[in-house]
């Protein structure tokens, strides 16, 4: 991030906005959104807001305070809270009903909770610039892998013309989490089962992509911001770690980053900006051996590592590390463990999602973080520490 520029989410925000990263109720085949994860994501910005936020009750117990003192932080005030689906629903229609604010959203939500009117921006424009099948359009033609959208019906008759390895994932609006929705196919047995969820998930999506793979030397998540004053601002570029079928496992910062990848991240940003997007987004570039940059994912929304990124000046050390971890058994052992690192100054605390708030039922606790050290081999060592003393390994 340019180190005289130190954002805040609410300086990029009219006052009358209210944030919720919490996807809706409603189901969706490609994110799975477990109740209690949903829950856990409304607390993960809190430090860097600045602007109201609405957060599970659970998000904001006084463990999350205990975390937060040994960083010299707080927990804001100007939150809103909610506890189940009922009083989160309820709240959203007072705020933008009763008290005539508009919501910022990461994921958009049913007319009969947010009015289109509503939101932050556009609606409609915030679903197009998120729909997979229209990535050709935000980067008009330029850094695409192979690729064809077909309507799921004729998925079949299509991959008849391509060979392995290949992608498939979701062509529409609907938001996938974690590579979740995002289906690498090396052999035909991957194929067969990204098939047969694809066929599972007929009601809810009308068009697959199916997409070159692309052997990516290094893997980019590039963040921008539109201020109102200072038109479009670089954060920082984070690198995305992912297991062989793209599946998440957290980010480090990337501390150099080729400016090919920067410039067509800005030239992507100012299409989306061009429309009308405000806010925050990050994109995921690939960088194959030959230097070609392709895009394989536009989120014009934050990120999980935005917040590793917005808070870089408090975080010593050169190498970071964001990633989040849920309680095994003992949920007093597993807070115990992030207390030790935290006051050892190498985890820095973002949210805390407390099971213990659940009385009468067996909810396991949520935690993120950022690992921050001099190098990413101490980083794996602190982390394989802790994951032995919190009782995850």
């Amino acid at each position: 991030m340019t180190d005289h520029l130190r954002l805040k989410l609410g300086d990029l925000y009219a006052d009358d906005i209210v944030y919720t990263s919490r996807p809706s109720y409603i189901s969706n085949p490609w994110l799975e959104p477990d109740e209690h994860q949903s829950n856990f994501l409304t607390g993960r910005e809190l430090l860097i807001a600045d602007m109201p936020v609405i957060v599970h009750e659970a998000s904001v117990t006084d463990k999350l305070q205990i975390l937060f003192n040994y960083v010299n932080q707080t927990i804001p005030n100007n939150i809103y809270t909610f506890k189940d689906k009922e009083s989160y629903e309820q709240l959203l229609k007072q705020l933008t009903e009763q008290d005539e604010k508009r919501i910022y959203t990461q994921y958009v939500h049913g007319e009969d909770l947010i009015h289109r009117t509503r939101y932050a921006m556009n609606k409609q424009m915030f679903v197009d610039l998120n729909t997979k099948s229209r990535i050709p359009e935000w980067t008009e033609g330029k850094y695409l892998p192979k690729r064809e959208v077909v309507d799921i019906e004729m998925l079949h008759h299509a991959l008849e013309h391509w060979t392995l390895p290949l992608v498939l994932k979701p062509g529409d609006d609907l938001p996938t989490a974690g590579g979740y929705g995002v289906m690498i196919c090396y052999n035909q047995s991957d194929l067969d089962e990204a098939v047969a969820r694809i066929d599972n998930a007929k009601e809810a999506t009308q068009t697959i992509i199916i997409e070159q793979c692309v052997e990516a030397k290094e893997n980019y998540c590039v963040q921008y911001a539109v201020h109102p004053d200072k038109g479009i601002v670089y954060l920082g570029a984070a690198k995305q770690l992912t297991n062989a079928y793209g599946f998440y496992n957290g980010n480090t910062n990337a501390i150099h980053v080729p400016q090919a990848v920067i410039d067509a991240g800005f030239e992507i940003m100012k299409i989306g900006v061009d429309k009308g997007f405000i806010g925050v987004a990050g994109f995921d570039l690939l960088v194959d051996k030959e230097e070609d940059i392709y895009a394989i994912d536009l989120n014009f929304r934050q990120n999980g590592s935005t917040s590793m990124l917005l808070l870089d000046h408090l975080l010593t050390g050169k190498h970071h590390k964001f990633y989040s971890y849920v309680s095994k058994a003992d949920r007093q052992t597993f807070f115990q463990a992030i207390e030790k690192y935290v006051r050892q100054g190498v985890l820095y605390p973002l949210s805390y999602y407390d099971g213990d708030y659940y009385k009468t039922r067996n909810v396991s606790s949520r935690f993120a973080g950022i690992w921050h050290a001099n190098s990413l081999e101490q980083i794996e060592a602190l982390e394989q520490a802790f994951l032995i003393e919190a009782g995850l390994k």
